[in-house]
């Protein structure tokens, strides 16, 4: 009897079988992983500004509060972005002539608002409310990362829904108390777990309703 198959066969009918199930399941990983890399989700990626804004000598040298140039987080959902008349308060008087800082005096001359690029934005369908969240005690650096250490402004965390429910499902882990909300060097205590749970009582946070998806999208 004439043999149809050669001994090789066997071996290349089972790598077929590997390929043709492992090819899906390696796509849906491969695919997953790029989405959940800092290419995708732009974390640590540092856009060109009109200005060099170093958060670093402001925010870690000078002291200088968050709330002074982002005015509107304490009371709307977007922090806002400093305008020229924000920088020129200092800049009127100080390193008046400084190279770097013209394209802030051209707008001013001008009176054109600087075109700053938001370094941490979610999507459109995503309703996100600064206000809601620091006067429940989520720090700046909970979200926006050192802000303080930072010569220029990057993405520190991918602000992914998974991010955000870690958050939503374990608030006790992030909450600190009013007073170091806006405090950049503030690092949680031994007992975040119990003082945690404290704040959460304290600010009234119904827990049972946090993972809604009607929370975020709305």
């Amino acid at each position: 009897m004439a043999q149809l198959f050669r001994p090789g066969a066997n071996s290349v009918a089972v790598i077929v079988l590997v390929v043709v199930v492992a090819a899906p399941a390696a796509a849906i990983a491969l695919t997953y992983g790029f989405w959940m890399s800092p290419y995708a989700t732009r974390q640590y990626l540092i856009p060109r500004q009109p200005v060099p804004f170093s958060h670093e000598h402001h925010v870690g040298r000078l002291g200088l509060d968050c709330r002074y140039c982002h005015t509107t987080v304490e009371k709307a959902a977007f922090a806002g972005l400093p305008s020229t008349h924000i920088c020129m308060t200092c800049h009127s008087q100080i390193w008046t002539d400084a190279p770097v800082l013209e394209p802030v005096r051209q707008s001013l001359a001008r009176n054109e608002p600087l075109h700053w690029v938001r370094v941490n934005r979610v999507p459109d369908y995503v309703y996100f409310d600064h206000s809601v969240h620091v006067a429940n005690g989520v720090g700046c650096t909970t979200c926006h990362g050192p802000i303080g250490s930072m010569p220029l402004t990057y993405r520190a965390e991918p602000l992914t829904m998974g991010w955000c429910l870690s958050c939503h499902r374990h608030p006790e882990s992030y909450l600190r108390p009013p007073g170091a909300v806006f405090d950049p060097e503030w690092s949680p205590p031994a007992n975040q777990e119990a003082e945690g749970a404290r704040l959460i009582s304290a600010y009234l946070i119904k827990t049972e309703g946090l993972t809604d998806c009607s929370r975020c999208h709305r």
